[in-house]
């Protein structure tokens, strides 16, 4: 069996220890706005979840582990895998998350010592723009492995048949695209400033296929509430603005001298 060499981010770096929760993926997947502190809400929408990335913010992948086994988790941005930089694949190098084990990952993997922070940018100043794959901008994945296990005889043709069916009646409908996707892209995720984020590397044998899939979606505020994700923004921000707008000086609130 072939191993795999994956990235091991050491417990010190943006690392804590999550508790098991009940029905939850085998990696949970959030973003985290680090110039306002605030992990950005998620907003299903028929096939996709939505989150609203303000330009000019960083922001994290926060990933969290929720099993009691070590996973490897391989990482993409705009359709670019985050650690190699190469067209974003599950079988490629990703980060191996200790059981339980949450951490936040800042940017695009320079070195063993460093990252480039990810940014909301312009999409023609986004990473994947620049480098002439802007087809997947506005999208953050992740496929996650289990480690490869000894081998189990498969179940009995009975039990297999009934667990498909009833995967199949579990599987959401396809249907009509919808048509807000059309809507072109306001942001991506751009190259920014160097920080120190170390990583080892270690072995991982994983399993032949992931064991989840996620994917997010993501772009600008005004340009969700477009698509009818976000509630609209208030009027006062969308009235013109007006240069006489009335007649005389009013005195400002509270005490006045």
């Amino acid at each position: 069996m072939s191993r795999h060499l994956a990235l091991l981010l050491l417990a010190f770096v943006a690392a804590a220890w999550a508790l098991p929760a009940a029905a939850s993926p085998l990696v949970r997947l959030e973003i985290v706005d680090r110039d306002s502190g605030r992990w950005l809400e998620q907003y299903p929408r028929r096939d996709d979840t939505w989150v609203a990335g303000t330009p000019g913010h960083r922001y994290a992948v926060r990933l969290t582990n929720t099993s009691g086994e070590r996973v490897l988790v391989v990482l993409s941005v705009d359709g670019v895998n985050a650690v190699t930089g190469q067209t974003a694949d599950p079988s490629q190098a990703g980060y191996v998350l200790a059981p339980w084990q949450s951490t936040e990952i800042a940017g695009w993997r320079k070195s063993h010592q460093d990252v480039a922070q990810f940014v909301f940018t312009a999409l023609p100043d986004s990473y994947a723009a620049r480098t002439g794959r802007p087809d997947h901008v506005g999208t953050i994945g992740i496929a996650a492995f289990r480690e490869r296990r000894p081998y189990t005889p498969p179940s009995p043709p009975i039990a297999r048949e009934a667990a498909q069916a009833k995967s199949r009646a579990a599987a959401p409908a396809s249907g009509t695209a919808d048509a807000t996707t059309a809507m072109a892209q306001r942001i991506g995720t751009g190259h920014g400033e160097r920080e120190w984020s170390p990583a080892g590397q270690t072995t991982f044998d994983r399993d032949a296929r992931p064991a989840q899939v996620t994917q997010l979606r993501y772009d600008a505020p005004a340009a969700l509430a477009a698509r009818g994700i976000l509630p609209p923004q208030p009027r006062w921000s969308q009235r013109r603005p007006q240069a006489f707008p009335g007649r005389f000086v009013p005195d400002p609130p509270g005490r006045w001298r």
